[in-house]
This record gives C-alpha cells, structure tokens and sequence, in this order.
C-alpha cells in the first residue's frame, strides 16, 4: 500500500506538473496547444541522453526544460503571428512529428548509437543509492516541512473565502458556494497531504528510490506552482489574461502581444520539458510509445476539471484524474467480469468522457475555475 501510494503521488506530481504548463498557455493566455506533449518528450529524451554523456542529472533536466523551451520560441514564430487556429493544428503535427523522428533516428546512448524503436534503458535516476541516516532524516525533515506549508496555504486559501463572505454582502450567494467549494478541495488536499506524507515518512526512512524521487518531484512541483502563482498574479500575468480576453486591449495599450504569447509558450513548455525528466525517471526505462497524444489530452483533462486559469484547479484536476486511473483499474475488473482488457479501457475512458459532458452542463468553468474567466469559448 505504502508503495502504491508513493507512485500515484509521482504521477500525480508528474502530470500535474505538465498540465500547469498547459493551463499556463491556454488557461492564462488563450493558445491552443493540442501537442503539448512534444514539450515532455523533448524534456524527457534530452534529460535521459545527456545524464548518458555523464553531465550531472540537475543540468541535464535544466538543459531538457532549455530545449524544450526553445521548441516553444520555434513554433510561437512560426505560428503566433497567423490565425489562433494555426497554433493548434502545428502543434498537433510537431507532437507527433518528434515521436517519430526519435522512433527512426539512432540515439547517441553513452559511446554507441542505438536505433530510438529500441528506446532508452539503464540512464542515472536520482537518489537510488540508500543514504546514510542523517540523510534520511533530513529528507524526511523536508517532506514534513512541505507537508507543514501545505496545511498551512489550505488553511490561508480557505480563510480567504471565509473574509470575503463576511465582507462582500452583495454576493452572498456566489461568495457562499466558493468557500463549500474550497473546504471539499481544501479537505480533499488535507487527507490525501497526510496519506501521501505517512507514506512518505516508511518509504524514506526504510529507504526506497521511489519515495527518494516522490519527494524531489514534490519539490519541484511545490516551487513550479509558487512561481507560477507570483507570476499571474505580476503585470506580466495580467498582460497574459488580458490576451486571453482580446488581445486587442493589450495591443491599443503598447503592449508586444506577440512576445508575451511567445514567452507563454516557451515558459509552458519548459515545465512540461522538466516534467518530462521526471516522467524517463519514473519509467527507468523509455521508448517513443511512451509519448502518444492522448498524454496531451489527459492534461486538457485535468485542467478542464480543475478550473483553466486557477493553478490550484490544475493539481486539483490532476488528482481527481489519478485517483479515478486508480479505483477504476481496481474495480471494473472486479465489477465487470465479462469485459476484456481493451474493452474495460474504452469503458474507462467512455466513463470520463461522460464525467466531462456532465461536467461541461452544470459547471463549463471547471471545479475552481471563474466563469467570468472561461475560455472554452475562444
């Protein structure tokens, strides 16, 4: 059970990590990005191939989330200039494009060239040597201070709605449903904080590699989502919402909306590039089939769930998508007993997509997302 829980909370910090790429370009500034998982498999090849040559595992995930980056200048000059509809469809044509230039190339695997179909094994994955005791208990040290941060920005981001019910009367009704809103989520997070932690605590105390990198990508997802934060709140992300609500405001006011759209772009697909090199360590082993564009989807997925424009709808989205992967392969099988593997895998997926209708009908705007704010209508 402990290490069960240890890998749902990679993948859920894994995919919530890309999907905050995502909401950062479609959710804060309106661009279409149906290949958003070509930012992750860049990330994610560069990271692998460069730890290969010996370059230390930090630079080689900075230079991954670099490159990806760069991919997002290439395609915001190549696009952002022509119609919003042009994003989308290049961006569906680059996803797939690098997956196969990485399945018919030869890849540079340490001294020898190896053919990309046959993928990538045996690369350095972080924290796999057991540390001493000390080390250990100041990973664990680290783990209880973020599980600390996180009670404590719940419990700040639930008293928040709580003054804003008492001091704007006008909107009762609205101010309201926020705050039952946000003590479910804020409940939610709670429990799962305190499950995730205790799992945490047996996994790095009676040491596993998988609780070492379960607590690296909770770092990083925790310093991703606190920049990010500042960042929308910035001129530069009021700038972006502005684009997103009609890019002619920002225009008439002097603003290069040209290079904002481009600075979205290239800033979202470096967190999906750093994403990516969590994602090759998790596998410990990776192949181009790794990288399909339903990835893509599933971030819309999440993002769609939780609230485009609120990051804390995105991990929100992330989670509810990991713990229904996870009941789901659990008991449909045991429910529906006729069903074959790929049969009971449309069904999963039917069910989803039923969750979205439903979902799309009595709240377009998502979980926590602002309806004045929605850009499914863009």
């Amino acid at each position: 059970m402990t290490e069960y829980l240890i890998f749902l909370a990679i993948s859920t910090a894994i995919f919530a990590l890309f999907s905050l790429g995502l909401n950062l370009q479609w959710g804060f500034t309106g661009l279409i990005n149906f290949g958003h998982i070509a930012f992750m498999t860049l990330g994610a090849y560069t990271t692998v191939l460069l730890s290969l040559q010996g370059i230390p595992l930090f630079i080689s995930a900075v230079m991954g989330a670099i490159v990806a980056a760069l991919l997002g200048l290439i395609i915001g000059f190549a696009t952002l200039r022509l119609r919003e509809d042009y994003l989308a469809i290049v961006t569906i044509g680059v996803g797939e494009l690098i997956r196969l230039v990485v399945n018919n190339q030869e890849l540079p695997v340490g001294d020898t060239w190896v053919s990309g179909a046959f993928g990538v094994q045996s690369y350095p994955i972080p924290l796999t040597t057991a540390p001493n005791l000390f080390f250990r208990l100041v990973m664990i040290g680290l783990l209880t201070l973020l599980a600390a941060i996180t009670f404590w920005a719940l419990w700040r981001w639930i008293r928040v709605a709580q003054k804003s019910l008492r001091i704007d009367t006008s909107k009762k009704v609205s101010s309201k449903q926020e705050l039952i809103s946000r003590l479910s989520v804020g409940l939610i997070f709670a429990l799962l904080t305190a499950g995730i932690y205790i799992a945490g605590v047996i996994g790095l105390y009676n040491y596993s590699p998988k609780a070492g990198l379960m607590l690296v990508s909770l770092l990083v997802l925790g310093f991703v989502f606190w920049r990010l934060e500042i960042l929308v709140r910035s001129p530069w992300g009021r700038v972006l919402k502005a684009i997103r609500e009609d890019e002619e405001v920002p225009r008439a006011m002097g603003k290069n909306v040209f290079w904002y759209k481009v600075q979205s772009l290239m800033l979202g697909g470096a967190i999906a590039g750093v994403a990516g090199a969590f994602f090759a360590w998790q596998l410990s082993a990776i192949y181009p089939d790794n990288f399909q564009p339903q990835l893509t989807f599933d971030a819309w997925i999440m993002v769609i769930l939780g609230g485009s424009g609120n990051n804390i709808g995105t991990i929100l989205g992330a989670v509810i998508f990991f713990t229904y992967d996870a009941l789901t392969r659990e008991y449909l099988p045991r429910i529906f007993t006729n069903l074959s593997s790929d049969q009971l895998g449309a069904f999963r997926i039917m069910i989803i997509g039923l969750i979205l209708m439903v979902l799309m009908i009595w709240r377009p705007q998502g979980i926590l997302g602002k309806k004045e704010e929605l850009t499914l209508s863009k």
